[in-house]
């Protein structure tokens, strides 16, 4: 499969193509339509899987890089429905040990997902706009 681009810039992934038009697949929608050839470019420079994955909004898309399970993501959700959590809270709150805590709030740091936050005078974390956002969109019945 390929990256195709229409005359308005609009990116498709190609699907079938014959002489005079080409079945292509919106990444947005899902949905499979032909356009004629003359209208279509194929963009070398676009990786068709990535063309699929831009379908995600870029907030959801960097959570899903972030977290590599469950405990994770849910470490995420708690600190959008939770406000900002001191360490101290989240170490006794939830059952991870200190490294694997810390571990993943570099994690989501380095991500953009999380920030370093003062909760009752010691360090803690609150969740980004991004986070907020992807965990919406996750939660909607999109």
């Amino acid at each position: 499969m390929r990256t195709v681009r229409d005359d308005d810039g609009e990116h498709y992934l190609l699907v079938k193509r014959s002489t005079e038009s080409s079945l292509v697949r919106d990444p947005d929608t899902g949905n499979d339509r032909y356009l004629p050839n003359d209208d279509l470019t194929v963009d070398d420079e676009a990786s068709a899987l990535a063309t699929a994955a831009g379908a995600v909004p870029a907030a959801v898309r960097r959570v899903l890089t972030a977290t590599p399970n469950d405990r994770a993501l849910g470490l995420l959700v708690e600190l959008v429905d939770c406000g900002p959590v001191g360490v101290r809270t989240l170490l006794d709150a939830y059952d991870l040990c200190e490294s694997d805590l810390h571990g993943l709030l570099a994690e989501f740091r380095a991500a953009g997902l999380i920030a370093e936050t003062r909760v009752a005078g010691e360090r803690g974390y609150e969740a980004t706009e991004t986070t907020r956002d992807a965990v919406a969109y996750l939660r909607s019945e999109n």
